[in-house]
């Protein structure tokens, strides 16, 4: 049994390599968090402007939401850091070179951008599934717009977009994967550099099981969130 767990876990080896795991994971949870909770306010502006009725407003989103559902991630990262950052006199004379030049803010920005695509259309489709009758009802009691958006047709929203921004997130978890790519020392990007040293592919195995242990606690969270939250229609 202790030579089979050996095989598995070598103490030396996570001794040498299990903190710098734990670290990478920080990196890739304070990532997605960012790049997830930005999205979302990007997302929710990108479905008001879907749903709306002006032309051009819908016209932008939907090109925006096409460009970036149907382009791998992957090739988006790529584009902002080897593509966009290589202007650098461009950038050094607008002020914004700090920002492209860093691995960090383009992986962030690349997330930001392609999951507001995805969360504009979970957002439009939680949005087109409130019935018209409550905003007949926010009418007939005088609410403004903004007031019957805000107080009652977003929070209803919201309920209906839990699950499917909570598959959004723990898609975006195993996608983070690929910011080790552009130099950032994430959970894989860790695991990678400890196996350039040791040739152990125990450091990709211990990778997975943190990913997959993070990927479980938040899908047992959003089953209690949505239970919770959901608890008024059972």
């Amino acid at each position: 049994m202790s030579e089979f767990l050996h095989f598995f876990v070598d103490p030396e080896l996570f001794e040498r390599y299990g903190l710098r795991l734990f670290d990478g994971l920080l990196v890739t949870a304070k990532l997605v968090a960012i790049s997830f909770s930005l999205g979302m306010v990007l997302g929710l502006l990108l479905a008001l402007a879907r749903t709306s009725g002006n032309r051009v407003l819908r016209g932008f989103s939907s090109g925006y939401i096409y460009l970036f559902r149907g382009s791998p991630l992957l090739a988006q990262l790529f584009l902002l850091y080897y593509g966009v950052g290589s202007f650098r006199e461009f950038w050094q004379d607008v002020g914004l070179w700090w920002f492209f030049r860093d691995a960090w803010y383009c992986a962030l920005l690349a997330f930001t951008l392609n999951t507001a695509a995805y969360q504009a259309e979970i957002f439009r489709g939680s949005l087109l599934a409130i019935a018209p009758g409550q905003y007949e009802a926010a009418s007939a009691l005088g609410l403004s717009r903004t007031t019957t958006f805000f107080k009652v047709v977003l929070p209803q929203s919201m309920l209906v977009a839990i699950g499917p921004l909570g598959n959004e997130l723990i898609l975006m978890i195993k996608a983070s994967a690929i910011a080790s790519l552009v130099t950032i020392h994430d959970l894989m990007g860790v695991a990678k550099a400890g196996f350039s040293r040791t040739f152990d592919f125990q450091i990709y195995l211990w990778a997975a099981v943190l990913y997959l242990a993070v990927v479980e606690l938040l899908r047992r969270a959003l089953v209690f969130a949505e239970a919770r939250l959901g608890r008024h229609l059972n």
